[in-house]
């Protein structure tokens, strides 16, 4: 079923109320999710919901605290997430990231201690938007075993670029397992396949079954023993830049929180002015789109290209939603 934007924005907000999480931050995280919904990422907008009311009520999301820098080294910062709400703790520092490239050229912020963001494309989109260039990646706890394994120790560890363009931002967003937990939960529901493997059944081969990868707790790494790396390498990357914990140490808490994230924001438009930069990126895009596609009845996308045409639909026609997630929304908002 379809649901107005503005509509899914307010029914969030209500729920959030109704545990007493008020005001423009929480206004912000209602927004969030339903922007989320809208763009057809729905494994972490209704999808994922439930679950962060859980940890306001669980008290292990502090949605009365608020970032506090540790320290500044010019245009990099430390800053302690102090637990609180983890997609306005997000909003914040790219925020402030992009204060810090207004001066430096380029800003950068590791983060500790903060939870879930949901959606890092949302704040890589959040600096494309004022003209920056939008890099942030955020470590996890064990999703999945390292190239060579089948032990579970490395996180998927998500990471999102964005570059603006007029006629819509670059956003490449994805996490270094084939597909995301969040994914595999919404094809479950579904009851869908997916199109290629993205992980292993319980007996350790390879599968399209959704289900059989999220019991076997065995994803597959992008790129094999590459995304394996590149999941070492940015796990590594947060802990040191923020000063805050790595994956193995989230393990230990056996909850996923106290999470360390990086935001990095370049001043694109400052160092080149906004047409050069526009004129750079569409003559990019304009030979990209020049290859043909294997379906002659399909095109070939840039990152984001999918996204945008999701969020024009949704618009116009109303967010589409699973109508037992919205049932759902509203019983709690009841």
């Amino acid at each position: 079923m379809r649901v107005p934007f503005q509509t899914l924005c307010d029914t969030f907000y209500r729920v959030l109320t109704s545990v007493g999480y008020t005001g423009e931050n929480a206004r912000l995280c209602a927004t969030l999710f339903a922007e989320n919904q809208r763009d057809g990422v729905y494994s972490h907008g209704l999808n994922r919901f439930p679950g962060f009311v859980s940890g306001l009520h669980s008290k292990q999301i502090d949605y009365h605290a608020t970032p506090v820098k540790i320290e500044s080294f010019g245009a990099l910062e430390r800053w302690d997430g102090k637990m609180g709400v983890g997609l306005v703790n997000a909003h914040f520092c790219m925020d402030r990231t992009m204060t810090l490239a207004e001066k430096h050229s380029i800003g950068c912020i590791g983060l500790s201690n903060t939870n879930h963001w949901m959606r890092g494309g949302a704040y890589a989109l959040q600096a494309a938007e004022a003209g920056f260039i939008g890099i942030c990646w955020t470590n996890t706890t064990k999703l999945m075993p390292p190239w060579g394994s089948a032990e579970k120790s490395i996180g998927n560890n998500p990471m999102a670029i964005a570059i603006p363009r007029e006629e819509g931002h670059i956003l490449l967003d994805m996490a270094m397992s084939q597909y995301s937990n969040g994914k595999l939960e919404v094809l479950k529901i579904q009851d869908k396949t997916l199109p290629l493997p993205g992980g292993y059944d319980t007996s350790g081969n390879l599968s399209v079954d959704p289900a059989e990868i999220l019991k076997s707790r065995r994803a597959l790494p992008i790129g094999y023993w590459k995304g394996s790396g590149l999941a070492l390498v940015l796990d590594t990357l947060a802990a040191v830049i923020s000063g805050g914990q790595a994956t193995h140490q989230i393990a230990e808490q056996k909850s996923e929180y106290a999470v360390s994230q990086v935001y990095i924001a370049i001043n694109a438009s400052g160092m080149m002015g906004a047409g050069i930069l526009n004129e750079t990126v569409e003559a990019i895009i304009k030979d990209f789109h020049s290859a043909a596609p294997l379906d002659e009845n399909e095109t070939v996308r840039y990152p984001g290209e999918g996204m945008l045409r999701t969020r024009l639909e949704s618009l116009e026609k109303g967010v589409l939603v699973d109508e037992k997630q919205w049932q759902q929304l509203l019983e709690m908002q009841r």
